[in-house]
């Protein structure tokens, strides 16, 4: 099993692409950035060689990751991924309970029929902001 363990970038090899576009990182001449041919991202060695980092105009948050000598690891967790399970929880009981509350049952069917109902919206849509924040 390979280490976990970040080896320095070397500045003048190709490396795989970290964003997942199946494209190679080339050096760019005389600076230590690489560009993706598939992607055309640009990225830049940072932290003493042993970090690249992606440069962006369109994503607010800086990306980064660090070289394990087979594959790219994020190099800086965000913040929002350690939240993701307790924010979709929350929001799981919080829709569960205003849709329990506010569906009409039809005369024939009782509480069962709002628990179930509301039950399987509320799991359809975290199951929706969970697919939506896998992509990022």
């Amino acid at each position: 099993m390979q280490s976990q363990k970040p080896h320095k970038i070397d500045l003048t090899t190709d490396y795989p692409c970290p964003c997942r576009r199946r494209g190679r990182l080339t050096p760019i001449a005389l600076t230590e950035a690489f560009g993706c041919n598939r992607c055309q991202q640009i990225f830049v060695v940072q932290e003493n060689g042993y970090v690249i980092e992606q440069l962006s105009t369109n994503y607010p948050y800086k990306r980064a990751w660090r070289w394990t000598g087979n594959q790219w690891n994020v190099a800086h967790a965000s913040l929002g991924r350690g939240y993701l399970p307790l924010t979709l929880v929350t929001i799981f009981v919080l829709v569960f309970l205003l849709l329990l509350t506010t569906l009409q049952s039809p005369l024939s069917a009782s509480v069962t029929f709002r628990v179930i109902a509301a039950l399987v919206l509320s799991m359809m849509l975290v199951l929706m902001l969970w697919l939506v924040c896998r992509r990022y």
